[in-house]
């Protein structure tokens, strides 16, 4: 492939800068035209992503176009990398889900490129009303290296994320034994206290599954499951910023004790992301209603029943809510998940040319995507 270039402005240095790209990387990056307005950044690394702009990895009707059209709409908001999560589920249901993403990586490059594993967000969660979320309490199960070895099958070994809750009697050993396969392992969705959270690091869990949520509503002042996982050095933090997941005060407390180096982003999107608001049902947590603002409700509650926000939408919402720079808040959606996705979202010679140009402005709620490419190949905007 030949080199192509694109230009934009550096969010770390704010300069204008020329990158070029060959077989699918970024070959140099040089002084850009003066006049270049648009940020251009690495593209956006999703970790949790469930569904968006209609399409549902959860879905019974899952299909390889499902998948595709879920990479695409993905690109138009700047996720170059994203992880699909399936949520709890009875066993045959999430070996066929699988079986179609595996599918899909397989018929579309696009999708190969830009799904690097996929992420189970459960069964082995907490039973609790609170902590569960509206994961089917019919099928929340302990961990069995038998079933995770039946996915694997399923999928030519694609599972590279488990959530569990390690209150689960062979938790330390389950997430041992994956740890050493290269799964990420992840402690969420779950009522243990500190002591079995410690062991769980111990045993090789390195995330919390978006935390400060699928937590029960009211929880002892200390000791509790947030403190414990917010202490511990060996968890990076997922958090969800849309504005609705956690408050302000809350997001801004938790990326400060986490500190910059053990948090990132993540938008545990549904796929009602991207849609108009309205009344909606659902195949995880049944009627919903998508408010104007973007809070997404079980029907006639308070209660979310999942996130409708893109991670562009909280890389600029973390700007207001946690007062970070744009250069840090693209660092908590880029190269900080990155590091669980291969070595995604880094702006530097030799890594993947996965790029996007957008504009923005202090306030704004979103970052404007204008274009878009994946490998070095434009899938969205101005071809070079």
């Amino acid at each position: 492939m030949a080199e192509q270039t694109l230009t934009g402005r550096d969010p770390t240095t704010g300069e204008s800068v020329a990158v070029s790209t060959a077989h699918g990387r970024i070959s140099a990056i040089r002084p850009g035209p003066a006049a270049e307005t648009r940020w251009l950044s690495a593209g956006l690394v999703d970790l949790q992503v469930n569904g968006f702009g209609g399409h549902d990895v959860n879905a019974a009707s899952l299909t390889v176009d499902t998948v595709t059209a879920l990479t695409r709409a993905l690109h138009r908001h700047g996720v170059t990398t994203y992880v699909p999560t399936l949520v709890t589920a009875a066993h045959e249901r999430t070996a066929a889900a699988l079986d179609v993403i595996a599918r899909a990586r397989r018929a579309d490059p696009l999708s190969a490129h830009a799904i690097p594993y996929v992420h189970l967000e459960g069964p082995h969660i907490s039973d609790q009303e609170g902590p569960r979320g509206v994961h089917d309490p019919a099928h929340v199960r302990p961990p069995s290296t038998a079933e995770f070895d039946a996915w694997q099958r399923a999928c030519d070994g694609l599972v590279g994320m488990v959530t569990v809750s390690p209150h689960h009697v062979g938790s330390d050993a389950y997430i041992a034994e994956l740890t050493a396969r290269g799964v990420h392992m992840a402690i969420g969705h779950t009522h243990a206290d500190g002591e079995r959270i410690r062991a769980a690091v111990a045993a090789g869990a390195r995330l919390s599954t978006h935390l400060g949520n699928g937590a029960h509503a009211v929880l002892p002042r200390h000791p509790n499951y947030l403190w414990a996982q917010l202490a511990c050095d060996g968890l990076t933090a997922g958090f969800i910023a849309d504005g609705h997941h956690l408050p302000d005060d809350a997001l801004r407390a938790m990326l400060r004790a986490k500190g910059p180096s053990r948090a990132l982003l993540v938008s545990d999107a549904v796929a009602l992301a991207g849609l108009a608001p309205g009344h909606y049902e659902t195949p995880v947590g049944g009627r919903v209603d998508l408010a104007p603002d973007g809070r997404l409700t079980a029907a006639g509650t308070p209660y979310l029943a999942g996130a409708a926000a893109s991670l562009a939408d909280g890389v600029a919402r973390v700007t207001r809510a946690a007062g970070v720079d744009l250069a840090e808040a693209l660092r908590l959606a880029t190269v900080r998940p990155g590091r669980f996705a291969g070595g995604r979202g880094r702006f530097a010679v030799g890594a993947p040319a996965d790029l996007f140009r957008f504009t923005w402005t202090p306030g704004a709620p979103t970052l404007a995507v204008d274009t878009v490419w994946s490998g070095g190949t434009p899938v969205h905007g101005e071809a070079p």
